[in-house]
């Protein structure tokens, strides 16, 4: 495992073009454009204020940075260095702005949601969407690229619109069964369309292209429903997390719940694999094995090791009561993940903040719980290798796979935080992301096994 030098970032923005080949980070107002195999700088930018939104286009031509406080909008192009884009939307103010999927088209949410202007880079020409829902997720293109699903809201009713992205006429415009709608998701295939309620009404909405309504589901009329939702990428499976702490799946075919997942406080599936971080110092209880192993790293011998153990069943899980009569309380299912082979399901429940849980989807049961010493900020699954990713906001990078689970040090001076992480679309390596700082570091894990564990003698 190699690890590159640490370099400046602003706001967390730091992004691997789609194409693989560029790595784009914001330094305050300036735009760094690396190439990801070398790391040396190929483009440098100077943004009129400091960015607080940068987005690839669809071909890594282009660079969207976005500055809502003044309502811009800059893009830049790395085939034509001189020439750059700025879009003002004045006093109508600026929220989000995004690209569409052909990269040649900006989409601008104006302040208070008033509407969607779809501003062209080819012909110059501008147009206007009304009545943008302001929600969790109220836009979703089609990952084919040719349909844009928006959230809307007129009359006190909940519609969806149906673009096409080529030419932005409208293809289906028809009123949702919701009270009032949290997002819309397209399933990969860019099938079915899937709407879902605001947390306070436990309902899912799936409609096909034309807008007919395939089915409805529901599973209780408890005060708090819905709290997170991710497709399968192979579109077979949907699955929707809930307050009530159970994550339920649903099959393609009928629509209907195809299994459960409960989280309890005490594990005692005995086929599932219960992997403990426990930490130590150096030199204290420590084998020469495991000293080499972070000295080899690159860490200092002051710094803290951990490693995962098994523990035998039953295990209990730390869980932190919520306070329910705050807003947006800690419990329910806030994050799930599908490997890229559909094989595996990643989720975490937020009154156990610092376990992440492995669910076999093939034999719909658990398969590996980990617990970690802090709570998990942020996972994310290789998108080539059923191989799973995480970060606590410590100094350490974590990985499971069906093989097993691994604690490595980042060796950076100063105590590097992992805040956040994302893949290259290889597969190869990975963004560490810190308060002000990127790590990138990369796998070679052809020839090196860094898998270990040692097993626990008690619970």
């Amino acid at each position: 495992m190699n690890f590159s030098e640490v370099f400046k970032q602003s706001n967390q923005l730091c992004k691997v073009s789609p194409d693989g080949k560029y790595l784009a980070t914001c330094v305050q107002y300036r735009l760094v454009v690396r190439d990801v195999k070398t790391l040396q700088i190929l483009q440098l930018y100077t943004c009129l204020d400091q960015v607080v939104h940068m987005e690839w286009s669809s071909d890594s031509l282009f660079v969207l940075c976005a500055m809502y406080k003044r309502g811009l909008v800059q893009v830049w192009s790395l085939e034509q260095p001189d020439w750059y884009c700025k879009i003002d939307e004045g006093s109508i103010g600026l929220v989000s702005s995004r690209w569409s999927p052909d990269g040649r088209h900006i989409l601008n949410t104006t302040e208070f949601h008033l509407r969607i202007t779809v501003w062209s880079l080819c012909t110059k020409a501008v147009s206007y969407i009304k009545y943008p829902k302001a929600c969790q997720k109220g836009m979703d293109f089609s990952r084919d690229g040719c349909y844009m699903a928006l959230a809307e809201r007129r009359d006190c009713r909940d519609y969806v619109s149906v673009f096409v992205c080529e030419d932005w006429h409208l293809l289906r415009h028809f009123e949702t069964e919701t009270q009032d709608m949290a997002g819309v998701e397209w399933s990969p295939n860019s099938c079915v369309l899937a709407v879902w309620d605001s947390c306070l009404e436990y309902k899912v909405l799936l409609y096909s292209l034309d807008g007919r309504l395939l089915s409805t589901y529901s599973a209780y009329e408890w005060s708090l429903g819905i709290k997170s939702l991710a497709w399968s990428p192979s579109s077979q499976f949907l699955a929707i997390g809930s307050y009530d702490e159970k994550v339920r799946i649903l099959n393609h075919i009928t629509w209907k719940k195809l299994t459960e997942l409960d989280h309890p406080a005490t594990i005692s599936n005995t086929k599932a694999v219960m992997y403990k971080e426990v930490e130590r110092r150096p030199g204290v209880g420590s084998d020469n094995l495991s000293i080499q192993q972070h000295i080899t790293m690159g860490s200092t011998l002051f710094n803290t090791q951990s490693k995962y153990v098994i523990c035998p069943l039953p295990v209990q899980l730390p869980v932190i009561k919520p306070d329910l009569d705050r807003a947006n309380p800690k419990i329910g299912v806030s994050s799930m993940a599908f490997s890229s082979d559909n094989r595996y399901l990643a989720t975490k429940n937020d009154s156990m903040a610092s376990v992440v849980w492995v669910w076999d989807i093939q034999r719909l049961g658990l398969l590996a719980v980990l617990e970690q010493t802090s709570a998990v900020r942020c996972f994310q699954w290789d998108p080539r290798r059923p191989r799973l990713a995480l970060c606590t906001g410590n100094a350490k990078l974590y990985l499971w796979s069906p093989a097993g689970c691994v604690s490595v040090t980042v060796p950076a001076e100063g105590g590097f935080q992992v805040l956040s992480l994302s893949w290259h679309c290889s597969g190869d390596s990975l963004i560490l992301v810190g308060k002000d700082q990127l790590f990138f570091t990369c796998y070679l894990q052809k020839t090196q096994r860094i898998f270990s564990y040692e097993q626990s003698t008690s619970s």
